[in-house]
């Protein structure tokens, strides 16, 4: 996948994970996407590591969709543990 598919793939894992998981967030669309990013790669990761499968395969893939906002969703809740401590 291309750098430009991975921050699409990660722009919209980053939105839809917000959506499963409302609140209010400090961080913009930027936030969203770094998320995003970082969860589809620990998505991949966890994939691999649990299931023994590549979840990373195309940007069509359902897995791939799964596991990054199943990633998104595990980054989205710690960023919101930490930056909930600092308000």
């Amino acid at each position: 996948m291309s750098i430009i598919g991975w921050i699409l793939l990660g722009l919209l894992a980053g939105i839809i994970a917000k959506f499963l998981m409302p609140g209010r967030d400090p961080g913009g669309i930027i936030v969203t996407a770094l998320i995003g990013i970082a969860g589809g790669l620990l998505g991949g990761w966890l994939g691999k590591v649990i299931f023994g499968v590549d979840s990373i395969d195309g940007f069509f893939e359902l897995s791939t969709w799964i596991a990054a906002i199943v990633g998104a969703l595990i980054l989205l809740g710690l960023y919101r543990v930490v930056a909930g401590r600092k308000t």
